[in-house]
């Protein structure tokens, strides 16, 4: 085991604090990229504008979405593989500051 109950206990109350903040923060995210309804009377350039930000808008929703499920498989793999904690490049162990701070790293600094 890489790290110990105190620890894991630590990497695992962050990991809910995140993943709730990373569920509400998507779904904020998703109310902002709605379709553009043309009945809407801008502009134009502002139509334009709006369909831009929500392009934006929709790749930060995609990295969001997969930061939530990165999180969510660290939390189902610190209960239940041995070998979290541990580089999945070089298999040496990723410090706890690094976990702490990034719950979802899968690799040591040098590796990511």
């Amino acid at each position: 085991m890489v790290f110990n109950a105190t620890e894991k206990e630590f990497i695992e109350d962050k990991l809910h604090q995140k993943i709730k903040r990373a569920i509400d923060k998507i779904e904020r995210m998703k109310d902002m990229t709605q379709p553009i309804t043309p009945e809407n009377s801008i502009g134009r350039v502002s139509r334009m504008d709006a369909i831009n930000n929500k392009s934006v808008m929709e790749a930060a929703l995609r990295t969001a979405q997969e930061e939530l499920d990165a999180m969510q498989s660290a939390l189902r793999r610190l209960s239940t593989d041995e070998s979290f904690g541990l580089c999945d490049r070089c298999g040496k162990p990723i410090p706890f500051q690094r976990i702490a701070l990034m719950p979802g790293s899968t690799k040591c600094v040098h590796c990511a």
